[in-house]
This record gives C-alpha cells, sequence and structure tokens, in this order.
C-alpha cells in the first residue's frame, strides 16, 4: 500500500465530503496504525501512527499505560482482549501488551509517573499486505462516515430552535419529508398545519424542533404548528423583534386557523404593536402569507390581569373584568357576545392561553352597562 498516495487519495474523497483536513488525517493515522498492528504486531497491543504530510512517510509507535498497584490488578493469567478488562474498584488487569510498571517506564523515560502514556518507537514500515491494506480501507471508510454524520449532527444541532427552509421530498404515510440541505427532515403530522396539503418541490420555511442523533445518522424533527414558530417568523420580518426592542410575551396559537400575540416594549417612543403590524400591515401580512392565511391577531402586553385580558379578548368591546380566585369573569354587551367568545369558542380560548387565566364571559343588558356608567 502506497500511503502517500493512499493519503492523497483519500484527502480528496473526504474534501468532497466537506470534512476538515486535520480530522481526514486523523482518521487516515488511525487506519494506518490498524493496518501496521494487523500485520507486524500483535493483538491486544495500542498501535499510534503518525503521517507526515509532505513526505508522506509514516511513524509508528507502540503505546503502554503505566500502572502499579494501586490501578492494575498483578495475576498470571494475562488478557488478550482488544479492551482493557474493568475489575472491582476501577482497576484494570495488568496486560503487558498495554501496561508498564512503574519500575519498567522509568527505564525508558525517567520522570514518568503512574497514569502516564508512554510511546516506544517501532520500525518504520511503507508496504503493508493485501488483508491490512483492506482492513484501513475498511477502517478509513467507516471513520469518514461517522465523522461525516458527526459533523452533520453539529450542524443541524446548532439550529435546533430556528426557522429553516425545506423542500419537499415525499410524503411517507402520515409523515412528511423535507430536505433540508444536507439531510432529510421529518415534519410528523402532529407538526403539520392541517390546512396545508403538501406536495412535492414545494418550499417551506419550518421550525427546528429537535435534533437526536441515533445509529441511521441525524434525526431532524420539523414543525410548522409550534406556538414558537410564530416568533422566529417575527424574527425574520420585524427587525425590532430580532433586535429585542420589540419583545413577544406570550403566543396562543390554533394552527392553520387563528394566532394571538402579545407584543411588549420598554423603548420609549416605541408602538409595540404598530412595529410588529408594519406599515399597512405588511410585516404581519408576510407572516400571514408564510402560513397560508392564518389569522394574527397582534395585541399590546401589558401589567396587570384585568387589562391584559380585555385587550386579549379584542376585536370584542369588555365593559368589565372581575377576578375570582383563577377565574376571570368578563362583562361584555350583549351585541358583542358572540364576538367575544368567538366561532366555536376560539376567541375566548386563545385568550385563556394568552392570559393564562380561565375566562368565563356573561353578557349584560343596555341597562346595566347605564347604571354602571352612573356608578363611574
Amino acid at each position: 500500500m502506497d500511503v502517500k498516495g493512499f493519503t492523497s487519495a483519500i484527502s480528496q474523497v473526504a474534501a468532497e465530503k466537506e470534512i476538515p483536513q486535520e480530522k481526514v488525517m486523523e482518521i487516515i493515522e488511525q487506519a494506518i496504525a490498524t493496518a501496521y498492528k494487523k500485520e507486524y504486531r500483535e493483538k491486544g497491543e495500542i498501535v499510534k501512527s503518525k503521517i507526515d504530510q509532505k513526505s508522506g512517510n509514516a511513524e509508528f509507535w507502540l503505546v503502554k499505560t503505566v500502572v502499579d498497584e494501586t490501578t492494575a490488578v498483578f495475576t498470571e493469567e494475562e488478557s488478550e482482549k482488544e479492551e482493557e478488562e474493568e475489575l472491582e474498584e476501577g482497576k484494570v488487569r495488568y496486560n503487558p501488551k498495554r501496561h508498564l510498571t512503574l519500575k519498567e517506564a522509568k527505564k525508558i523515560k525517567k520522570d514518568a509517573k503512574v497514569g502516564d502514556e508512554i510511546e516506544i518507537p517501532l520500525e518504520a514500515k511503507q508496504d503493508f499486505g493485501r488483508i491490512a491494506a483492506q482492513t484501513a480501507k475498511q477502517v478509513i471508510l467507516q471513520k469518514i462516515k461517522e465523522t461525516e454524520r458527526e459533523i452533520v449532527f453539529g450542524e443541524y444541532k446548532e439550529k435546533e430552535d430556528e426557522v429553516i427552509s425545506g423542500i419537499v421530498q415525499r410524503v411517507e404515510g402520515r409523515n412528511v419529508l423535507l430536505d433540508v440541505g444536507k439531510i432529510l427532515g421529518v415534519l410528523p403530522k402532529e407538526e403539520q398545519i392541517p390546512s396545508e396539503n403538501y406536495r412535492p418541490g414545494q418550499r417551506y420555511k419550518v421550525y427546528v424542533l429537535s435534533v437526536e442523533d441515533d445509529s441511521k445518522g441525524p434525526n431532524i424533527i420539523l414543525s410548522r404548528a409550534f406556538p414558537k414558530f410564530i416568533s422566529k417568523l417575527f424574527e425574520l420580518e420585524v427587525p425590532e423583534i430580532a433586535a429585542e426592542t420589540v419583545e413577544i410575551k406570550a403566543i396562543a396559537r390554533e394552527p392553520g386557523s387563528r394566532t394571538k400575540i402579545a407584543v411588549y416594549s420598554e423603548e420609549e417612543g416605541i408602538d409595540a404593536v404598530g412595529t410588529a403590524v408594519g406599515q399597512r400591515g405588511s410585516r404581519v401580512e408576510a407572516v400571514i402569507n408564510e402560513l397560508g392565511g392564518e389569522k394574527i391577531d397582534i395585541i399590546e402586553y401589558v401589567e396587570g390581569s384585568e387589562e391584559f385580558i380585555q385587550k386579549a379578548l379584542s376585536p370584542a368591546k369588555i365593559s368589565d373584568v372581575e377576578i375570582k380566585g383563577e377565574r376571570a369573569i368578563v362583562s361584555v354587551p350583549e351585541d358583542q357576545l358572540s364576538l367575544a367568545i368567538g366561532k366555536e369558542g376560539q376567541n375566548v380560548r386563545l385568550a385563556a392561553k394568552l392570559t393564562g387565566w380561565r375566562i368565563d364571559i356573561k353578557a349584560i343588558g343596555k341597562e346595566e352597562i347605564e347604571e354602571s356608567a352612573e356608578a363611574e
């Protein structure tokens, strides 16, 4: 096996897979060490290699760990296992192929101490047999695949809790698979917007709900139904929200139908609602279009339960809010009752989610409203 040529070829493959050069060299050195051990050394030994990238020549060392009675059990039985055999109290069984006593180690390195790894130079070799070369190739292919998976996982793990773009590739049962760059992400049924019909080739913005690593590679779970997807879309459309000058304090959402968000700003002179809505509604309209027409109510967040509940129930006009224990009793004029409750109770349901209060709506007649006005 021509080490120099082999290194060049593998480097080219790894470059195509966007693996860092230093990681490539680490993989090759591990593979060359494995091949060397298979051809020239014994089972159970630990061999390390280092390649000179200019010459392509490889150097080899036998690596042994310094042990004594506190870290190893010395018996006549020798372990042939590739891995160190763990015994009681964290000790390992002494193996002369992998270990050195402190006395032996000091002959090689005067200041050696227990726990040190001693590197013993081995004769350099450049040629390896067919089986050893095949082993090296298998190690490299496996390591490159593992490294590629690790890099992809790390890249998408950083995108967790962010919005990315994806193109629908196919629909498998209840799940939609989207191409999000280097991998396919999964949009489960429960994370889809009910009114949307996903077809191959369509491009969507999606929220990265979670990224997990398993035996088959990174598993990316996407969402278009998660409430925080709304806040991330507003961050993309509203610079003041991205800069945290305007803050989204609460979100209540029924995906595909309607969302209420409460916005707030401590900056003097900034209209939080107006900023989120945009000139002539341009900013909120962009978010609505991305959601396929989902209605969005933007209200001002205020300290104080009564006033916040009143705003949350907009566009209905509220006469009075009375807090009783965990409930908020909301009085509305009769002509505002259906508006306050909303179609199938949606408005009051979203207001309750937004404010965190259990809301009861009661209608009051014209006479009650006039009496209340006189009392004030």
